[in-house]
């Protein structure tokens, strides 16, 4: 690694605090210029992922090598997955980020910041509900958060045997609301706004309580300010890398600060940035929430893998591969710009790969296959090439803010899962006509593993019923949640996670590839 210093002189990157010799916080600088953004996604991944972050530091090299500006904008990896299933969250062979262990576990405490901070609005709400409850709180809407797989967190039981004896229901940290905000806010001006407007709970009367009627916004602001900065690292062909925020895809918005994509804009001429998931998660939010709110024209790299297209097809490609030209046609609604990247694996054959490459044809979708992972910048020249081909384009929505909560909903289901209808229940009916006063976007959480509410609905699903199990507002954010199927906001371990593997080798941590 060479020292962060002389990482941030290769684009005049001005102002940085150095955190030890490998990393550093960089002064934010506010508003976007006229970069090129590049959003990196995928079709619908295997549990382990399909490499977007390995495509994005390898794309962010190749540029490099072109003798192109460019600067990748990544997410900081949870270390609930890290010590969960996915291991360490840095990319992948020659096309990874490093310091690598210091990334995927605390890094420079922006995660611990945004625990305190949502912890501290929960600790205040149940003080002032112990001191007389004079703001008259009868139901808490705001949980509790750790970063990790707790499954024993889930729910919980505080105030026992209090005239407020209730079940509490922490989130992982990467799906809570500070986290969004946190990344949706574009200075701090913002930022203090946002938090300022989170609601807490309701009164008897039904009406919101904010954080600022607690009197506490300046003291959950003070917890942020330092970790609102962008840290710098590097690649592993010392590139700069700024890596930021880390909402989950599956649950929040699913992709890096914006405070870090403005700065990242004012320094390079090529931004590439990951939406987490597949393109109905990370991708729709990107465009929906993010490049809508700041009219942002993006060129879009859609990642895919025999692996994942196999899987989708009971391994059958020709099956599978319905799911890619799913994907396909849904961004095609909302931009045009659209490359498709195999990520290649070393047991991919050339059979397969053809096969993949022929149907894109047909698509009409412009093809790459990239080996970056063994090959580092080498491996995505022609990806890189093909996408300084292209120009960014604006993003077309498929609804408008002012539209009723329940047509958008149905609209998302709709025209990106490609269900038939949507199942409400009727209390929740209620409920999400009382939203109807919110003009905000969606933030859809679901499951990362299909187009579909149910991970077993694999490939290109229809004619399914989509069930909207809840709604709610995150007024700080400034998006309505929308939970479809079955999903958990708290993950558990599984029976043997990757935590096991960690290993300690002379002071140095290894973690699971």
């Amino acid at each position: 690694m060479e020292n962060i210093e002389r990482i941030a002189a290769k684009l005049n990157i001005k102002d940085i605090e150095p955190m030890g010799p490998y990393k550093a916080k960089v002064k934010p600088i506010y508003g976007f210029d006229k970069s090129h953004i590049i959003l990196i996604t995928a079709t619908n991944p295997s549990k382990y992922g399909e490499g977007k972050t390995t495509v994005a530091i390898g794309l962010n090299d190749a540029l490099n090598k072109l003798k192109k500006k460019s600067l990748a904008v990544l997410r900081e990896p949870s270390m609930g997955p890290v010590f969960g299933v996915k291991g360490g969250a840095t990319g992948g062979g020659k096309a990874s980020m490093v310091p690598e262990s210091d990334i995927n576990l605390h890094f420079t405490g922006d995660f611990h910041a945004i625990t305190s901070a949502n912890n501290l609005i929960c600790a205040v709400i149940d003080n002032e509900i112990y001191h007389g409850n004079h703001l008259d709180i009868k139901r808490v809407t705001f949980r509790r958060t750790i970063d990790m797989n707790d499954r024993a967190l889930r729910n919980i039981v505080i105030n026992k045997e209090t005239d407020f004896e209730r079940i509490e229901h922490f989130d992982i940290t990467a799906a809570s609301e500070v986290m969004a905000v946190f990344c949706l806010a574009c200075d701090e001006a913002d930022l203090y706004r946002r938090l300022d407007k989170i609601i807490v709970g309701y009164n008897s009367k039904d009406m919101p309580i904010m954080v600022r009627d607690l009197g506490i916004t300046d003291a959950v602001y003070g917890l942020l300010l330092a970790a609102f900065k962008p840290n710098l690292v590097q690649s592993l062909e010392g590139n700069p890398i700024l890596v930021h925020g880390g909402p989950f895809a599956n649950i929040a918005h699913g992709v890096s600060s914006v405070a870090s994509l403005e700065t990242a804009s004012h320094y390079a001429d090529y931004v590439v940035t990951e939406a987490g998931f597949g393109a109905d998660a990370g991708a729709f939010k990107f465009m929906d929430i993010i490049a809508r709110k700041h009219n942002l024209a993006i060129t879009i790299v859609l990642v895919t893998t025999i692996r994942a297209l196999k899987q989708h097809g009971a391994d059958d490609l020709e099956k599978g591969i319905a799911n890619l030209k799913s994907h396909v046609e849904n961004l095609r609604l909302m931009n045009d710009e659209i490359i498709v990247t195999l990520n290649r694996f070393a047991d991919d054959t050339e059979n397969d790969i053809s096969f993949v490459a022929n149907y894109c044809a047909h698509l009409g979708v412009t093809f790459s296959i990239n080996t970056v992972y063994r090959d580092g910048s080498s491996g995505a020249l022609d990806l890189a090439r093909k996408v300084m081909a292209f120009k960014a384009a604006p993003v077309r929505q498929i609804y408008a803010l002012t539209s009723p909560l329940e047509e958008k909903i149905r609209t998302f289901a709709q025209v990106i899962a490609h269900a038939k209808d949507v199942d409400i229940p009727r209390d929740l009916k209620e409920k999400i006509a009382s939203l109807d006063k919110y003009a905000y976007p969606l933030c859809i959480a679901k499951t990362q593993y299909s187009i579909a509410h149910d991970p077993k609905l694999l490939g290109d699903p229809h004619d399914y019923i989509m069930p909207i199990r809840d709604v709610e507002v995150a007024n700080g954010a400034e998006f309505i949640k929308v939970y479809m199927g079955n999903i958990l906001t708290m993950p558990g371990l599984s029976e043997n996670p990757s935590v096991k593997e960690i290993k300690i080798d002379n002071d140095n941590i290894i973690l699971p590839r």
